[in-house]
């Protein structure tokens, strides 16, 4: 049996693991995305993991046909280089393919992370029926990966559903990117901490600050109601240049469950402009946390 291999990095996090032709996550594991030591180091750490891993999982080095990663963009996946990521500081035109090939004698290829969630989903997840649907992450940042007509829709270097930026309300300010009211820095995990911790008066969590929307904290209500109607407005958009048949999140903030999806759902169905895009299903990822790792395994499993 041939098996492929996923890294999936994050600005938080960086999940690896072992995947059978049939999806199947053997073996995996998650260490933290340290920033403060060079890419090159942090690269040695994840080699090191997918070493013990194989020892562990008792598999041949000559039934892996290949490692997947998926990294935040922006990158050039054809020349295998992670480019300028916002949520990877530090990390600038890191090589990151062929320092990978001095470790290892096996294909290697590189895309983006919501891309290869999205290919995870289609094959073994909440998009498999379905030929156009399209994934979003929301994490540390957000992005998407759109399925059209079965492929990934990759744009010229494999950045197309770089949504994070996208202006959906310059009231809540000047972003890093320097534009005000990115998608990105109202709606992610990150900012979700941010913007809560400055209406509370205090240093709050993301998972605080959901459990404070639960409990009622009026403040907390507030806002989170304003950050989901911020996400209504770019699920909308999507939707409207898409046309997709689904709309599957993932990603730390989808674990909120219930209260963000039905609020998303509510505001598509109101006001998405075709009467049959305000149908289209919300939903969480089906694979989890652990899509990312399956998709960018999937590289090398699935043809795309």
């Amino acid at each position: 049996m041939n098996y492929s291999i996923g890294i999936d990095i994050g600005g938080t996090n960086v999940a690896i693991g072992i995947v059978n032709p049939r999806g199947y996550l053997m073996k995996s594991c998650t260490i933290e995305t340290d920033l403060s030591i060079p890419p090159k180091k942090m690269l040695s750490r994840i080699n090191h993991v997918i070493q013990e891993m194989i020892q562990q999982a008792n598999i041949t080095y000559e039934s892996i046909i290949g490692i997947g990663i998926g990294a935040p963009g922006p990158l050039d996946n054809e020349k295998g280089l992670i480019t300028h990521p916002p949520n990877l500081k530090g990390w600038r035109d890191v090589p990151i393919v062929n320092w990978m090939k001095q470790e290892w004698d096996f294909p290697i290829l590189l895309q983006n992370d919501a891309n290869v969630a999205a290919l995870g989903e289609k094959w073994v997840g909440a998009g498999k029926s379905h030929e156009n649907f399209i994934y979003m992450t929301i994490s540390t940042g957000i992005g998407i990966g759109v399925m059209a007509d079965g492929k990934l829709l990759l744009g010229r270097k494999g950045n197309a559903g770089d949504i994070g930026h996208m202006v959906v309300d310059p009231s809540f300010g000047q972003c890093s990117c320097g534009q005000y009211g990115c998608l990105e820095y109202i709606a992610s995990g990150t900012a979700i901490a941010r913007l809560s911790s400055e209406t509370i008066g205090r240093k709050v969590s993301t998972k605080e600050a959901f459990q404070l929307y639960v409990s009622g904290q009026r403040e907390i209500v507030s806002l989170i109601d304003r950050i989901f109607r911020v996400l209504g407005i770019a699920i909308v958009t999507l939707i409207n240049t898409f046309d997709p048949e689904k709309i599957v999140i993932g990603g730390g903030v989808s674990k909120v469950g219930e209260p963000l999806f039905h609020a998303i759902q509510q505001y598509v169905r109101k006001y998405a402009l075709n009467p049959e895009g305000r149908k289209t299903k919300i939903v969480p990822a089906k694979l989890g946390q652990d899509c990312g790792v399956i998709g960018a395994a999937a590289l090398h499993l699935i043809p795309n």
